[in-house]
């Protein structure tokens, strides 16, 4: 005969693993640092300016 198993228990261990990687895509969505937040700031900030130069009136296209 098999081992019994609690469903319960397998449940709520299932849930833990399911949360486990979840917390894991956030830590590697979310969890940057600050220099790394200071530094995409700053290159999105440069590439918005170099685009602003080459503005062929220096108004809106639109």
């Amino acid at each position: 005969m098999g081992e019994t198993i609690n469903l319960k228990q397998f449940r709520k261990r299932a849930e833990r693993d399911r949360a486990a990687k979840q917390a894991e895509t956030n830590r590697a969505r979310f969890g940057r640092t600050r220099s790394e937040r200071a530094r995409d700031e700053a290159r999105e900030k440069r590439a918005g300016e170099h685009l602003n130069q080459h503005r062929l009136d220096g108004e809106d296209a639109s």
